[in-house]
């Protein structure tokens, strides 16, 4: 899911970028800039989500073996 979230966050900025170049409509210039700031606590979000499968799929699933990283 974390290539999704970086599209989107990039389509987000490229949106921004030509309403502002654009001289569009405030609100979808806010509304542009709104996808990207909150963009970013999510795909932090499915980072961390991401590192912690494993442990989890391993809790649940006997037979899938982690190992640890040094």
């Amino acid at each position: 899911m974390v290539p999704f979230a970086i599209a989107g966050i990039v389509a987000f900025a490229i949106a921004s970028l030509v309403c502002w170049l654009a001289d569009a409509p405030t609100a979808w210039l806010h509304t542009s800039l709104t996808g990207l700031v909150l963009g970013a606590p999510g795909l932090s979000t499915m980072i961390v989500h991401d590192r912690h499968r494993k442990r989890r799929r391993a809790l649940s699933h006997p037979a899938f073996r982690v190992e640890e990283s040094s």
